[in-house]
Order: C-alpha cells, then sequence, then structure tokens
C-alpha cells in the first residue's frame, strides 16, 4: 500500500496592531515577508497546503492557565487572544482528523509567559503553547501526554514555568546557553518541581552552533527521549532566531538546518515562537518548515544571502558533551532521592524575583508547593510586582488532584478570601472555569 503524504493545515494572522514600536523586531512584516514568499512559491495551492482562520480565545480558555493581574482586561489585547485562539484552532485540526499536522504562524509568540502575567517579558503575554495544551486536555482528557520541543534561541523560561510541576507534560528546550543571552535561565539542572522532576529537559548549546551541533542534539538527545516517553502529542514552539543571520542571537542555523529538523521531529503542531531576520531568513525557514511538515521535498531551500558560518571542532565538542550529560539526567532522573531536592517538610518553597523587560515590571513571587505521595500536590502563590503593589494571593489545583489536597486548598482559599491584606484571591482548577475574589 502507498504511503499516504500528510496534509498540513495553516493557520495564519499578521496582527497587524501588535508590535512594540513600528521599527522594532517584533512587527506585522515579521509573517507578511513569509506569506508573499509562501505565495510565491505557490504553496497555497498545492493540495496538501490548506489554509485556516484563527478564532478568539475566551476569558475562561486563557484563564485556565493563566493568573492575569490585575485583569485580563488591563493586559490582554485582541491579537493576543487571536493568536492564542488560533494556536488552539492548529490543536483541533490535527486531532480533529481534518490535517495531519499543523502550522500555527501566528504573532505575538508566548512562549517567555510564566502562569501569573503582570505584563509583557521578551515580547510575550499569553503563552500560546500552554493554553493549547490545556485547550486538549479539556477535549481530550486529563491523562493526555504532551510532549513540547522549543527550538527557540532564547530559552523557554515561561513554559517551563508553567509545566513546572506538571507530569502530563515534557518539556524539551533547545538554546543559546544562558550565560550569553536573554533570559539567562535553561541549565542543565533545572529539572522540574516535585511533582514532575525530571520532565523539564534543558539543552543548553554554546553561541555558534548551527547546523550539526543543532541536528546532532535532536538525533542523540530529543529523539530518544521523546521514543522512551511516548507522548501522544509532539508540539513545536519554532522559534526561528537560531539562524545565522538573526540580530538578537549568536546561533549559526539555516533554513536548511530548519527544515531538516522540522522533517527528523516530525511534529504534530508546529507554533510559531521568536526570529527576527524578517526579510534575510524568516520567509525562507518557513517555507522549507511547511514543505518538511507536507512531506515535499526542501532541498531547494536556501535564504538568499548572507553565508552561514562553519562550527569550529570546540563547538561541535561542547554540543557533544552537554548530550552526553543531558542523556545522563534523564537516564537517571528516577534514581533522584527527591527529598534531597525538595526537602522532607509538607511544603517546597521558592521565592522568585521575575524581570519583565518588555514592560519594565519587577515581580516578587513565593510560591508553597503540597509534597504529595498521591499527587502532583496544590500550590499557593503570593506576588505583588510594581505595577501591583498590593499582593494577590492564588491556589493552584494539579490537573488530577487528590482528596487530600483538593480539601486543603479549599480551606486556604477561603482563609485568604477573608485575609484583607491581599488584593486579590484566585481560585485556579484548570479543569473547570476558574474564579477570582477582589478584596474590598
Amino acid at each position: 500500500m502507498a504511503k499516504q503524504e500528510p496534509v498540513v493545515g495553516l493557520v495564519f494572522f499578521p496582527a497587524f496592531d501588535w508590535c512594540i514600536t513600528p521599527d522594532h523586531p517584533e512587527r506585522q512584516e515579521r509573517l507578511l515577508y513569509t506569506r508573499d514568499q509562501i505565495q510565491e512559491e505557490g504553496l497555497f495551492d498545492h493540495p496538501r497546503i490548506q489554509e485556516f482562520r484563527p478564532r478568539l480565545a475566551a476569558p475562561e480558555e486563557i484563564l485556565r492557565t493563566h493568573v492575569v493581574l490585575p485583569s485580563l482586561e488591563r493586559n490582554i489585547t485582541e491579537s493576543h487572544r487571536i493568536a492564542a485562539g488560533g494556536t488552539m484552532v492548529a490543536a483541533d485540526l490535527v486531532v480533529d482528523g481534518r490535517v495531519d499536522r499543523a502550522f500555527a504562524l501566528l504573532r505575538p509568540p508566548g512562549h517567555h509567559a510564566n502562569r501569573f502575567v503582570h505584563g509583557a517579558r521578551g515580547f510575550c503575554v499569553l503563552n500560546n503553547e500552554a493554553i493549547m495544551v490545556d485547550h486538549l486536555r479539556h477535549r481530550l482528557g486529563a491523562d493526555l501526554r504532551i510532549a513540547i520541543v522549543d527550538t527557540d534561541a532564547h530559552h523557554a523560561d515561561g513554559t517551563q514555568d508553567v509545566f513546572y510541576n506538571d507530569p502530563g507534560v515534557l518539556h524539551i528546550s533547545l538554546h543559546q546557553d544562558g550565560r550569553t543571552l536573554y533570559p539567562g535561565t535553561g541549565f542543565t539542572f533545572e529539572r522540574g518541581g516535585p511533582g514532575a522532576y525530571g520532565q523539564t529537559v534543558n539543552i543548553p548549546l554554546p553561541p555558534g552552533t548551527g547546523d550539526e551541533g543543532m541536528l546532532m542534539a535532536l538525533e542523540e538527545v530529543v529523539l530518544p527521549i521523546l521514543e522512551e516517553w511516548q507522548p501522544d502529542l509532539v508540539i513545536n514552539a519554532a522559534g526561528q532566531d537560531n539562524h545565522f543571520s538573526d540580530p538578537i542571537t549568536n546561533m549559526g542555523f539555516s533554513a536548511q538546518g530548519y527544515a531538516r529538523l522540522t522533517d527528523l521531529l516530525s511534529p504534530h503542531v508546529v507554533v510559531l515562537e521568536g526570529g527576527y531576520s524578517i526579510e534575510s531568513a524568516l520567509p525562507y525557514i518557513n517555507v522549507g518548515l511547511l514543505l518538511a511538515l507536507a512531506g515535499l521535498d526542501y532541498s531547494k531551500v536556501q535564504e538568499p544571502g548572507g553565508v552561514r558560518p562553519r562550527e569550529s571542532r570546540d563547538i561541535i565538542r561542547q554540543v557533544a558533551e552537554t548530550c552526553r550529560e543531558v542523556r545522563e539526567l534523564w537516564k537517571t532522573r528516577q534514581d533522584v532521592d527527591l527529598k534531597s531536592v525538595f526537602g522532607s517538610g509538607p511544603f517546597f518553597e521558592r521565592r522568585r524575583q521575575i524581570y519583565y523587560d518588555t514592560d519594565n515590571i519587577y515581580e516578587s513571587q513565593q510560591e508553597y508547593i503540597r509534597l504529595c505521595q498521591s499527587c502532583p500536590g496544590w500550590r499557593v502563590v503570593y506576588t505583588s510586582s510594581t505595577w501591583n503593589r498590593t499582593p494577590a494571593a492564588a491556589v493552584l489545583l494539579p490537573w488530577k488532584p487528590c482528596a487530600s489536597c483538593l480539601g486543603e486548598a479549599q480551606e486556604q482559599y477561603d482563609q485568604l478570601r477573608k485575609d484583607q491584606r491581599f488584593s486579590q484571591a484566585i481560585w485556579q482548577d484548570p479543569r473547570s472555569s476558574p474564579g477570582s475574589d477582589e478584596i474590598s
């Protein structure tokens, strides 16, 4: 029997009203040049590529994933809702069997958006992939296993934060070493919370890593981990700023390399993240991605100008060493004594200072995670920022809470609602619509 060739759904929206400034890299031309190139190549007329329109994400779809302070109306524009809604459309196309794979070619991006949102970080306000994952679990059940492979040059710190303690999600991030690039995180020792330890996998790569190094990390680390973990769906957060011509990073990947990576990874859904070489790289990378997703020949894809720098042997050696380290961490993840990492008390405490570079906001956050033997544990988080100085408090439930955690969380929320120190008390249960009480 002849192999059936895949059909790709393309969800496109350039978000005309979303830009930092008219000459900022995050502006509408990021996608308009891509659309011109796709049209020029005749791909909109190819039977294996079908275009679809996005939709607006509903408030409840956003708030089951995020805690937005002081309010949804203050922080979220229509463009954010379209980007999140369009990403959900892409996932629905796949799970409903209308297409085999989907590409959400949307902006603004999202992978720097944490669970708590006081403003924009790294051009991101809403985490499109995270909202999509919770949407899929609402549709298909809490036992759905999803892997997110983020190939943006910047560490996917927001996605890591959202799924830090979530055993249903495997999060892998390949990125330029955080010692050399925003947001300064994504080291191999960042491995997840007590309920999902080892399912955060970071692969920091040295500046200058190109096709050979990136594909080495994919083939020697990412693909074997996916083969072992056996996700139901693979999502690729496809940042395109690893390209050698990108103005804000220092990597050496090519359009051919991106197409090959997509071919090998074979994701169900691709979601656009960063990438700011607007004319020299993005149109050709996106064409290569579409061709690879559709099983079409991408061997002739090439950016028009510039010479890709050759990776030094020292870079390849560093990548190989990182691959060995990450493989060993994955292999031994279940051998770790979690009490030595998270303690033996009833709660594990995290204190964090988070900088919103796009909006120049500083957040102070204090989190307590219930160490539970029966479920990932409920959490309570206290947060304030330079924009929201009166602290808010939130009680967060996991997707599958045990009866004991559910009861404890409800008691904690009832206490917070009466506590006059907090401007808001938020109850977030991803299985249903969230609630919030403003404390007057």
